[in-house]
């Protein structure tokens, strides 16, 4: 490891001669942070327009708050006053990390911002360590990890600004929205009024679903393909806003609050605090397309490594449209047989295999032992017949909740689970286990161990199907403080669960898409995108899994049924050949044209796979809308283009055409991969770029290849 550290003092005196000095850049961003002669140091592409540019952090405190009142949590009086006092890059192979030091003499809070990246590449990951240098107890009540500021469109104005972000709710995740960035901050005539406005453009998490409103993502483009991106990486509280400020755009990343979130964080002299993380990424060319892109590097190079990553194998899981939650020894063995022959590599076994309770399982779950009146010769006998048909045997579990019936509920001490007022939260049914406390910890370390060790279970769906609140009161901590420090215990957990057991496979899934999050997949290896049951309104959330999630950690429902015919066969599979297959349906009582259907689509799967890992998303028509009649969604591989075209409905013509600049000028020929006995076809204009597809008949798909 090389130290970096800049030479401070030839620093010092520069900001003291009354200029600015540029401290940091970041040239694949085209980003610098500057100090000016007060030591107050903002982030931004040029110091030209300084007033438009944000402090590095803003920060409030009970007794500290904003300088000009409203709905916006910058030009804080913390933030005003936080200067310069020193940094350092340290460089470790490709990487870079940049601390830049800052402090408040009022109030003796000291900010450590850490601006992380890798040589050549198009992203920056920020978080802020605080430290309380004072000598009295500091109330925090907000503070960012990441704000930009002097964002301008291509005419150096915010008219050509075009403002994204995403919904997210369950059965409809991942709903692109876009407008222009005036139609949400209108231009205010500041000259005349001497101020910005009181407001801003917001999005933000509630509770403890991270992604039950929202994606943790937004962004803006302008006319000329420039692009701002972002993510907050947070599974509890989490907020963005964007907004005017003399004349330019800002963007502020934060964690979570006390307006929003129920957060605050006291202090003590000598305590610290570490906010979430948050990534930037900025392209000069491209639009979303290139954004996602550089998103996607990034997203493959935080996250925990694991071989599951590469091999990609097929899931077969026995819930959706299929069990249903309701498996028995005699209702799998069936399922087990037949998946095996379609090519499944795991095969999971859904919720319900615990469920012995003459009331239902629901509220009664917690202990996750296997029911004995399912499985009359055992578990073990069904999952032996899954790797007797050369599959990994799955389970789901949802280990952070235990249900009121349950005689954990009375067993586990009152301070193993989430409290608010002294009073054990009750949520559907359920209690919630804080996994900060150890007898919470150990129980699940005994259930996992149990399942993972002694049974030989390689892959583990985890689930989480309730909306705990703003969080949990341990002593005299703010509900929003205990969710975060619960959410980081989780993620603890998972870490050691996977060093334990560093073969077996964690899906997260929170009611489908509902935690949805890179603080989560930085540690699992799959994410459910939804629980969407109707085939034809998956394609928009298919399309666009790749937007909050790479490509090979997108798991995607096939649920193929004996009652469907061959196009709608075809079509539910189309939707998961890009990401990760979660095959289901009665595969058993198939006809023999059908089950070749599908396990055609699984041959091609696994020859295409290779290329999945590597590859970057791109959507030849645009981030889909839910109604659209038309959707694409493309994958560009290292030797490949992949695109996925749906029809739904009676769509205005047979044709759709695609625009794929980056393979303009190549003599090619398309081919269908998916389904093999198609009468779609498609025809390639090298010249214009242009790729037109035709679907004869509605509601089909069609998976093509371009190389």
């Amino acid at each position: 490891m090389q130290n970096l550290q800049e030479g401070e003092r030839a620093l010092t005196a520069a900001v003291a001669a009354a200029g600015r000095t540029r401290l940091w850049s970041h040239p694949e961003l085209g980003l610098h942070a500057f100090v000016d002669a007060a030591g107050s140091v903002r982030l931004g592409t040029s110091d030209r327009n300084w007033a438009a540019l944000v402090p590095l952090v803003e920060a409030t405190a009970t007794g500290h708050g904003r300088l000009w009142s409203g709905e916006r949590f910058v030009e804080t009086a913390i933030g005003d006053r936080l200067a310069y006092r020193g940094h350092e890059t340290v460089e470790d192979g490709g990487r870079e990390r940049t601390t830049i030091r800052l402090a408040d003499s009022v109030t003796g809070l000291a900010a450590d911002v850490v601006l992380e990246t890798c040589r050549g590449a198009g992203f920056l990951r920020a978080r802020v360590r605080l430290v309380n240098e004072g000598g009295t107890p500091l109330r925090l009540e907000s503070v960012t990890t990441l704000t930009l500021g002097g964002i301008a469109g291509a005419d150096d104005g915010l008219g050509g600004l075009t403002l994204h972000w995403a919904d997210n709710d369950w059965l409809a995740e991942c709903r692109w929205r876009r407008t222009a960035f005036r139609d949400q901050v209108v231009p205010l005539s500041r000259s005349v009024h001497g101020h910005e406005g009181r407001g801003c453009f917001e999005r933000c998490s509630q509770g403890s679903w991270s992604t039950g409103r929202h994606l943790p993502m937004g962004a803006l483009t302008d006319r000329d393909g420039r692009a701002w991106l972002w993510q907050i990486e947070s599974s509890a509280g989490w907020r963005f806003e964007t907004g005017e400020r003399e004349g330019a755009a800002y963007v502020a990343l934060f964690g979570p609050d006390d307006a929003h979130h129920q957060w605050h964080q006291t202090l003590a002299p000598g305590e610290e605090f570490h906010t979430v993380p948050a990534a930037l990424v900025r392209t000069e060319a491209g639009g979303l397309d290139a954004a996602f892109g550089e998103l996607t590097d990034y997203r493959r190079d935080i996250r925990r490594e694991h071989p599951d990553h590469r091999t990609l194998p097929v899931i077969y899981n026995d819930y959706m449209n299929t069990l249903m939650g309701d498996p028995t020894t005699r209702k799998l063995l069936p399922l087990i047989e037949a998946a095996g022959a379609a090519g499944a590599e795991v095969f999971v076994i859904d919720a319900g295999w615990y469920d012995d309770d003459a009331q239902g399982w629901w509220d009664a779950v917690g202990a996750w032992e296997p029911a004995r009146g399912r499985f009359p010769g055992g578990i073990q006998e069904v999952l032996d017949a899954i790797r007797g048909h050369g599959m990994t045997p799955g389970l789901w579990l949802e280990p952070e909740v235990v249900g009121v019936r349950s005689p954990l509920a009375r067993t586990l001490p009152p301070e193993a689970f989430f409290r608010r007022g002294g009073i054990r939260v009750t949520e559907h049914g359920r209690h919630h286990l804080d996994l900060r406390h150890p007898a919470a910890r150990a129980h699940l370390d005994s259930v996992v161990d149990r399942l993972a060790g002694e049974w030989g279970v390689g892959y583990l769906k985890l689930d989480y199907n309730i909306n705990i609140g703003p969080g949990t009161e341990n002593g005299p901590e703010s509900p929003g403080s205990g969710l975060l420090g619960h959410h980081r215990a989780h993620l603890d957990w998972m870490a050691s669960v996977l060093d334990r057991h560093p073969g077996l496979v964690l899906e997260n899934c929170g009611s489908g898409g509902l935690r949805m999050d890179y603080a989560q997949l930085t540690v699992a290896q799959l994410q459910s995108t939804s629980d969407q049951q109707d085939l034809l309104r998956y394609p928009p959330i298919a399309a666009a899994a790749a937007t909050a999630v790479t490509p090979e950690q997108a798991a995607v429902w096939a649920y193929p049924q004996p009652g469907h015919t061959l196009d709608e066969i075809a079509f539910t599979l189309a939707g998961a050949l890009l990401g990760r297959v979660h095959l289901s349906g009665f595969l058993d009582r198939m006809n023999d044209d059908q089950f070749a259907l599908v396990r055609s689509a699984l041959r091609l799967y696994k020859d295409i796979r290779p290329e999945i890992a590597g590859a970057r998303p791109f959507w030849p028509l645009g981030l889909p809308g839910w109604d659209d009649a038309w959707i694409a969604q493309g994958l560009r591989g290292r030797h490949s283009t992949f695109v996925t075209v749906w029809r739904r409905g009676p769509a205005d013509g047979t044709s759709c055409e695609l625009t794929l600049p980056h393979l303009r000028g190549a003599r090619l020929q398309p081919s269908v991969l998916h389904p093999t006995a198609s009468d779609s076809t498609a025809e390639w204009d090298a010249t214009e770029a242009k790729l037109t597809v035709f679907l004869p008949r509605p509601d089909t798909a069609v998976l093509l290849r371009l190389r």
